[in-house]
């Protein structure tokens, strides 16, 4: 079978869904590989880079004519629709919760299409999950980022001048990127506190050196699929209270809370940003899908009584070389386990292709139930 790695076209993408180094391993497993030309210059891969490791540069038409499988990073949108019809398989993230009409058009084509985005959380499927890879780095970049908006610096520091106090930080969310984030600021010297609606994250989060806010008559019982639940309001007013102490001392706040399929969850409301340190800054992570914040916007800085809201997803584009290595290597994992001798399974009985598989050759199945 042919892969096909296609240049993703989205306003501000850098990165590849497969690097030079991971397409030699798939070549080396019975597959043949081409990609779109240019489709790694901005994650500093060159074309020359690609052919050196056996891959066969083509334009984007000969791509899709030639490829089975077709694999980028973003949703296929309009223009790649008109390429693609019943012997392809596609392979992207698709947001098919909230992307119904491209699944329907999908299945239009008779196309068979998988979503990165609906890999199931169980301990066998982290090697495939895009999502934990990539918000690796979108911690990291969110501590990076707050860091250079600051007025102040991390770490304590004594000189003969006086002493420089340590800026405190506060991150709300303790999945991946929250955790990648505390790691981070503490590295950096600075104070750090957290909070989650999953209690079962207070150990992971002080086992990093961070203070776990607890919310008092917190059950815990607020994970589904290693994803947090939406939150009562009962809940979100006890979390007010509870974080407000030190979401108005905090110099660097951090929110990366996001539920699936869903808006994400307003933490920080205007009337608790007016209450917050003259300078302070806000990154929030989940803008993409309208913000932790009430005030964030997607992709704007947004400065209200002199405290700064970066409304962003930090997207890993900004590391596009080590973001497009990790996606890779996801991807490689994931057709590992999806063939056998270059060769499709198609084992429903399996949890990770009943639940990544949204249409199979023209059916639209959600969650790998069939609907039509």
């Amino acid at each position: 079978m042919k892969i096909g790695i296609l240049k993703d076209h989205k306003k501000g993408e850098r990165r590849v869904a497969i690097s030079p180094k991971i397409s030699k391993q798939l070549i080396s497993k019975g597959f043949e590989v081409l990609v779109e030309k240019d489709a790694g210059l901005n994650a500093s891969f060159k074309n020359s880079d690609y052919e050196e490791n056996g891959v066969t540069v083509e334009s984007r038409a000969v791509v899709f004519k030639d490829a089975d499988i077709l694999i980028k990073i973003n949703p296929f949108d309009e223009e790649d629709l008109k390429l693609i019809d019943n012997h392809h398989i596609l392979i992207s993230q698709l947001y098919h919760k909230s992307n119904t009409k491209l699944i329907h058009d999908i299945a239009e084509k008779g196309a068979t299409a998988f979503s990165l985005d609906a890999m199931p959380r169980i301990s066998r499927a982290q090697e495939m999950d895009v999502l934990s890879s990539q918000s690796n780095l979108a911690g990291y970049k969110a501590v990076i980022l707050g860091a250079y908006e600051m007025t102040k610096i991390f770490p304590l520091m004594m000189t003969a001048a006086g002493t420089i106090t340590p800026s405190r930080v506060l991150i709300f969310g303790v999945g991946v990127a929250g955790l990648q984030a505390i790691a981070t600021a503490k590295r950096l010297g600075a104070i750090v506190e957290a909070t989650d609606i999953r209690l079962e994250t207070k150990e992971q989060a002080e086992s990093l050196g961070a203070k776990f806010i607890t919310v008092d008559g917190d059950t815990g019982d607020a994970s589904e699929d290693g994803y947090a639940k939406v939150a009562s309001e009962e809940y979100k007013q006890k979390q007010k209270e509870a974080v407000n102490k030190s979401l108005f001392e905090a110099d660097l706040v951090i929110t990366t809370a996001m539920v699936p399929g869903r808006k994400s969850p307003v933490l920080i409301t205007e009337d608790q940003v007016k209450q917050m340190k003259n300078g302070a800054v806000i990154v929030d992570l989940a803008a993409a899908q309208g913000g932790n914040c009430s005030l964030s916007k997607l992709n704007k800085t947004v400065i209200e009584n002199g405290v700064k809201i970066i409304g962003t997803t930090i997207a890993p584009e900004s590391v596009s070389t080590n973001a497009s290595d990790l996606f890779a290597k996801n991807i490689y994992n994931f057709i590992s386990h999806l063939t056998e001798e270059a060769q499709f399974k198609w084992d429903f009985e399996d949890e990770i292709t009943f639940g990544t598989c949204i249409v199979k050759e023209g059916i639209i199945k959600q969650n790998g139930i069939e609907n039509g």
